[in-house]
């Protein structure tokens, strides 16, 4: 295994000498089956050595976080004091990340128990109430749920039981979230999100009925919470800034083209599979999470030829499904939060500042050119994969002089 990853007999011996060499060793062939590179396989086996002089496996016991920490801290200061690095933080971190994944391949790692989720009993039954009997998506319940759970910790957290839970407690809970820095739209949301737990708790008897009702969130004005894009040349300039020859250009191309052209969101994106791409019949397959279906749509030629440039010279080479993929091993789905860090970054580097930043700007960029070119809210409805009208008639609620400006563009323009 050494042989393979380093050239000079000195290092060579020095790895295959070090202790726990058979551990290691097994250790950097799993890396190699997750599908690590060379480069990165040598740099945590460098890392690896110096883990395994300074934690002793021999004695067969369970190694806690705490002789991991001691450690990491000790070759941190041991590193500063050499000027191998410039301050503690890295040398500690990269220590400790390395040792626990060796740790807990081995089996040797202790377990530290999980945080008990308060309440968990509740939302739960809420959870099932939700996705069974009121049908809602995986990706609405999550959301609700993130909401809830954070007023369910906090709760616990001041030691209250759920039975003696009053409107007092939702209201300091709002208040102190706003005092957080959550804004407007977040507390409103959080506000919603309790009303509709209070009614399902006060059904079941959980919680006085009055709970729910006297929840307020704060005062809404018309179209705050309206995810206002930027122009269409804004849109275009976006998209022209993926132009280069490196990986992370030629992916972002098609992730930008993707989300304007078909304003699609971006777990959609997120879920996009291989075989989601019909070339023969030039046809692609967006799973709708909300609508719990499929939608297909033309695979226009600005699209396909940039999927097709990703795939040949962008796409990582390994068995996973999902179309878009980390750059470094393990290899594994781009998630959301990546694509908001890709639009977000990329936005400001040219200078544009929307309200809301994320890739759901560009789907209502894409709401609004179409608007502008006057297609039906039923035909953008549709467009957009909207199950009502009503869910399309907000991007009807637009400034028009916004709107005539991007009127002499078309999405079949987009490079």
């Amino acid at each position: 295994m050494f042989e393979t990853l380093f050239r000079y007999p000195a290092i060579i011996d020095r790895h295959r000498n070090g202790p726990f060499a058979e551990a290691r060793e097994r250790f950097l062939e799993h890396r190699i089956h997750q599908g690590y590179a060379p480069a990165t396989l040598q740099r945590c086996a460098q890392e690896l050595l110096v883990v395994a002089e300074r934690i002793d496996i021999a004695t067969g016991q369970i190694i806690a976080s705490a002789a991991i920490e001691a450690a990491a801290e000790q070759w941190a200061r041991e590193q500063k004091q050499r000027k191998h690095a410039g301050g503690l933080r890295w040398s500690r971190e990269l220590f400790v990340k390395t040792a626990i994944d060796w740790l807990c391949f081995l089996g040797r790692l202790e377990v530290a128990p999980s945080k008990a989720v308060a309440f968990s009993d509740l939302s739960a039954e809420f959870t099932a109430y939700r996705r069974d009997e009121r049908g809602l998506s995986l990706a609405a319940i999550r959301s609700q749920n993130w909401q809830i759970e954070k007023f369910l910790d906090w709760l616990s957290e001041r030691k209250r039981d759920f039975a003696h839970v009053c409107l007092e407690d939702v209201d300091v809970f709002l208040a102190d979230k706003g005092k957080d820095g959550w804004c407007r739209v977040s507390v409103a949301t959080s506000a919603k999100a309790l009303r509709a737990f209070f009614r399902f708790a006060a059904a079941r008897g959980w919680c006085a009925h009055s709970i729910a009702s006297g929840i307020d969130g704060p005062h809404m004005f018309q179209h705050e919470g309206l995810p206002i894009g930027p122009p269409w040349s804004d849109v275009q300039r976006l998209i022209g800034s993926t132009a280069g020859d490196s990986a992370r250009d030629i992916r972002d191309h098609a992730i930008l083209i993707l989300l304007a052209t078909y304003g699609l969101r971006s777990g959609e994106v997120s879920g996009l599979r291989l075989e989601d791409v019909n070339w023969e019949s030039e046809i692609i397959s967006i799973t709708r999470p909300k609508q719990r279906c499929a939608q297909e749509y033309p695979l226009v030629s600005a699209a396909g030829e940039s999927i097709l440039r990703y795939l040949q010279r962008g796409r990582p080479s390994c068995p996973q499904r999902e179309m878009f993929l980390t750059f470094k091993a393990p290899y594994r789905r781009l998630s959301q939060g990546a694509i908001y860090h890709l639009v977000s970054t990329r936005l400001r580097a040219l200078g544009i500042y929307v309200p809301r930043s994320g890739p759901h700007s560009l789907r209502h960029a894409c709401a609004g050119h179409l608007v502008a070119e006057r297609f039906s809210l039923k035909e953008i409805g549709s467009h957009l994969g909207h199950s009502s009208a009503s869910a399309t008639r907000i991007y009807a609620k637009v400034d028009m002089v916004g709107l005539r400006e991007v009127a002499n563009y078309d999405l079949g323009g987009l490079q």
